[in-house]
């Protein structure tokens, strides 16, 4: 980037909020001053744990809000304990507490806190979602929330940046949820990785918030730090229909701005797409997969429960019952959505069609309930289809559009929406019911040290750590392959969530989809290090992947690429993140292996190359480690945390 060239709107966000390194060279560090926070309850605890231990007495950002979405099924006291805690916590600290039922916390973070131009740090990897409306919205783990909340910046990598020029305008049954496949079918898994993806063009003037923030969400599928939307007067419609047209701005990218890759999308070209088993990016056109019978079909989740996904939903099921072989949920995206469906009549026609009308939260998505049957075939308007996510280890799950999931529940096969004739007309309300009494203020600064934190005896510390070693001697307890998952080291799921706050229990569940010996064998070990492939450590922001690993010993993570998240959070944990050099030597390494990072702290202070000896076969193996300075100085006083404290003292 040069004086002369014009800059992107993500780039001019940065640039307003640079607190730390320079902006100007892709892969350099850069630290941003964080106007907003969000928290949801799976991760949450964990982040107020780190956030109370730094010894910050009240926040520092702008807004900070606590969301309980995630870990509503209480089966046990577990998830209540951990939701009273937080809500102690958000009264004490000066955060705003959304309770359990107001809805999923990007959905209403879009709807009554989000600004345009302002940057969003949460510790959830679909933050991003608020880059619908013109937010720098940042997926991340609960140590970064925390610092945060503490004002600390967010620090990242300075990203490229990608252009989607959207050009047209959708045709009839064709929906934004269409538009994101289409970018993962094109960019994969992995396309994102280092790059923020900016939308603009013509096509951008034809879709509604809503449809632009299903989009930004998942883009975290493509494992780029962010996706933005300009804020244009579409924009200010939103807000202003959500009575908040004083936040609105008016936020977009310089004529001149140079982009470093750029991808063309005709609307207007575009079909009802799915993502096949088992990943986000294996798209068909839904008119290829016509005929497969269909057993499920979830409706919801923060990429499509929005009022205007569940009125187009309400209007193609109007009168008609869904398929006798067809299990149908849906669930509204917030207690507003839920209102007005209600007030409007559409919940009245989704209940008299036969849907399950679950509670304003994440639920199916995050494995909290309606598990398929087994080898059942779900058709689900979430985000994700990682093996297993659904807490069916043999279902087969499609992520599909809203239309395209209610066509198929009616007829009971994959079903082309385009069938159907003529789409209904939904358009944007002039004015959404604002009720915002299911969100609690904080105390004022005055009495907060009258209120007292509670917690329940679930609620663990935060994992012991120590500095790096000058070597580190340890045997390969774990060989894993390549889009290695969250969800792969630290399962989802209604029986595993509630131990989110309690790291000794969820440790137990480590790993165990891909080895149910290794939480054992780091226990006999007492120390080791995991090899992976490429992309290792996609999919959610959960930084319970990098605090299990740190109980169970784990001292070095050594693989072909990291998906950024997880990158961090293992050196907030104190973890080394180290790559092969040569992704070939990943075949040089065997399960039992003794290996050796020899004066790994000495050559890591004096930037030297860090090399790797496997003791059992005698080979030295060149690693890649291209840390920041102050990574550095994290990952040797043992953490995040420990820097921190240090920082402080």
């Amino acid at each position: 980037m040069t004086a002369s060239m014009g800059y992107t709107l993500a780039q001019k966000l940065i640039k307003a909020h640079l607190v730390d390194g320079d902006m100007s060279k892709p892969g350099n560090e850069i630290g941003l001053r964080i106007d907003q926070t969000l928290t949801q309850d799976a991760t949450g605890t964990m982040a107020y744990l780190e956030f109370e231990a730094m010894g910050v007495p009240r926040v520092k950002t702008e807004r900070s809000v606590a969301y309980i979405d995630h870990n509503t099924l209480q089966t046990g006291f577990e998830n209540a304990d951990d939701h009273r805690y937080i809500q102690t916590v958000c009264k004490k600290h000066g955060l705003y507490f959304s309770r359990p039922g107001n809805g999923i916390c990007h959905q209403v973070h879009l709807e009554r806190f989000g600004i345009p131009g302002k940057t969003l740090i949460g510790s959830d990897s679909h933050t991003p979602t608020g880059g619908g409306i013109g937010m720098l919205a940042f997926g991340a783990g609960g140590l970064d929330v925390a610092v945060a909340m503490g004002g600390g910046p967010y620090y990242i990598s300075m990203p490229k940046m990608v252009r989607v020029n959207l050009t047209g305008r959708l045709q009839p049954w064709v929906a934004a949820k269409d538009v994101i496949l289409e970018v993962l079918r094109r960019m994969s898994v992995k396309g994102g990785v280092g790059k923020i993806i900016e939308y603009g063009g013509e096509g951008v003037k034809t879709l509604s918030v809503p449809e632009r923030a299903t989009i930004t969400n998942m883009g975290a599928e493509l494992g780029a730090s962010t996706s933005i939307f300009p804020s244009d007067e579409i924009t200010r419609d939103f807000m202003r229909a959500q009575g908040r047209e004083a936040d609105w701005v008016a936020v977009g990218p310089d004529d001149d701005a140079v982009y470093d890759e750029v991808l063309d999308i005709d609307l207007s070209a575009l079909c009802p797409l799915a993502a096949c088993p088992h990943s986000p990016d294996a798209v068909k056109p839904v008119e290829e997969l016509g005929g497969i019978k269909v057993d499920q079909c979830c409706i919801g989740s923060c990429t499509n429960s929005s009022l205007m996904d569940m009125l187009k939903v309400a209007a193609i099921l109007k009168g008609k019952t869904v398929h006798p072989d067809v299990s149908l949920s849906i669930a509204p995206g917030s207690k507003q959505v839920y209102n007005m469906l209600a007030e409007n009549g559409a919940l009245a026609d989704l209940i008299a069609a036969g849907a399950r009308i679950l509670e304003c939260a994440c639920g199916p998505c995050i494995g909290m309930g309606q598990s398929p049957n087994s080898g059942g075939v779900s058709l689900r308007t979430f985000n994700r289809n990682f093996e297993g996510r659904s807490g069916t280890a043999d279902a087969q799950v499609y992520l599909v559009s809203p239309e395209t999931a209610a066509a198929s529940a009616l007829a009971g096969v994959f079903t082309d929406p385009r069938s159907l004739g003529e789409p209904p007309v939904i358009t944007m309300p002039d004015h959404f019911l604002i009720n915002d009494n299911m969100i609690v203020p904080p105390a004022d600064e005055a009495d907060m040290d009258k209120v007292e934190i509670v917690r329940g005896p679930n609620i663990k510390p935060f994992p012991k750590t120590s500095p790096l070693s000058e070597t580190i001697d340890a045997p390969v307890l774990l060989k894993v392959g390549d889009n290695i998952t969250t969800d792969h080291i630290m399962p989802a799921g209604a029986k595993i969530l509630p131990l989110r706050s309690n790291i000794p229990a969820i440790s137990e569940h480590c790993f165990v989809r891909c080895d149910p010996e290794f939480p054992a064998r780091c226990k006999a070990a007492g120390k080791g290090i995991i090899i992976g492939g490429s992309n290792y450590g996609q999919g959610s922001s959960r930084e319970h992947a990098a605090l299990a690993p740190l109980y169970l010993g784990i001292k070095a993570v050594i693989v072909k690429s990291f998906a950024r998240i997880h990158a961090a959070n293992l050196i907030n944990a104190g973890i080394l993140p180290l790559t092969f050099e040569n992704e070939a030597d990943y075949d040089r390494i065997s399960l039992g292996d003794e290996l050796c990072l020899p004066n790994v702290r000495e050559r890591l202070q004096k930037g030297e190359p860090i090399v790797l000896e496997n003791k059992t076969t005698g080979e030295t193996i060149p690693l890649a480690s291209q840390f920041s300075a102050r990574q550095v100085a994290m990952l040797l006083a043992g953490g995040l945390l420990d820097y921190t404290r240090e920082s402080k003292a």
